[in-house]
């Protein structure tokens, strides 16, 4: 791993512009949920959170946004948002997350997520698009209280698709754990590495496809065989080849979705998220702003 930290021949780690810190934290005020703290530090930044879901007017929705237009080499990119008891929050990105090529360091991204008693919080990022030669390693921990409702989601592209870019970034690691009451319940090790033979196109990942993405549902509000009933039927007509299984302990349900076709993909996985919500909050998935 040596060749993957050495010294850049742009800012190095640590400089400014360098670290990105976000720091978020909602309570439940009145009717609706609010954003109460805030901190963030360059390169991270949100947009104000706007109640743009009709059905649900007690929830806002908050973009994660970037100002350096894509995660390049040396920069430590750190999340950390708190959900407190009662709240409704969805949090998305503005746009895809583009991991720039990186010829001599590597790029991290630590994101915590804290659930708390009844809180419901949807994390559905746009997809991570890695370029020739980039590293990266990103470790999502999410620690929900037993009543809380956690919809999590993430989508990996193969590349830059239309450039021709497929599995030429030099390594994407993502690390994903989900806890309740210090009991760890669900976990997802991604390892990409096109230099490994078949760490990248075995069947446990991308197989023959372009994008891979994945739905992880943690919910107390239905059975996990329910849930994961729920999205299994949504994704039978969408297209794209897909997986459903329950998590341990009745906690839930998890989905993957496989395609190389990535208005489909993404429609899947948005018809996976819409089941799902109907499920548990008895409305369906709104429709996002995004530019």
């Amino acid at each position: 791993m040596l060749d993957l930290t050495g010294t850049p021949d742009t800012l190095a780690a640590g400089r400014p512009g360098k670290v990105g810190l976000l720091e978020l934290r909602y309570a439940r005020i009145g009717d609706r949920t609010e954003l109460v703290d805030r901190y963030q530090k360059s390169p991270l930044q949100i947009m104000r959170p706007l109640y743009i879901d009709p059905l649900r007017p007690d929830m806002p929705v908050t973009y994660l946004m970037s100002t350096g237009g894509g995660i390049v080499q040396a920069d430590r990119n750190r999340v950390d948002i708190d959900c407190g008891p009662g709240t409704a929050v969805h949090l998305t990105t503005q746009a895809a997350t583009k991991l720039h090529r990186m010829e001599f360091d590597h790029a991290t991204q630590v994101v915590n997520r804290t659930a708390g008693e009844w809180s419901y919080v949807e994390y559905l990022p746009d997809p991570l698009i890695p370029y020739r030669d980039a590293r990266f390693y990103q470790h999502t921990r999410v620690t929900a209280d037993p009543t809380a409702t956690v919809l999590l989601g993430e989508t990996i592209a193969a590349g830059r698709l239309a450039r021709g870019e497929r599995h030429a970034c030099r390594l994407l690691f993502s690390d994903l754990e989900v806890t309740r009451v210090d009991e760890l319940v669900a976990v997802d090790t991604v390892r990409l590495d096109p230099r490994e033979p078949g760490s990248v196109t075995g069947p446990a990942v991308f197989a023959a496809h372009d994008l891979m993405a994945t739905l992880c549902v943690i919910s107390p509000l239905a059975p996990a065989a329910q849930i994961a009933d729920t999205p299994h039927e949504a994704l039978l007509s969408t297209g794209p080849a897909f997986g459903v299984s329950m998590l341990p302990d009745d906690c839930g349900a998890w989905a993957r979705i496989l395609g190389s076709d990535p208005p489909a993909v993404a429609r899947a996985l948005r018809a996976a998220w819409d089941a799902v919500r109907r499920l548990l909050i008895q409305v369906p998935a709104p429709d996002l702003r995004k530019t």
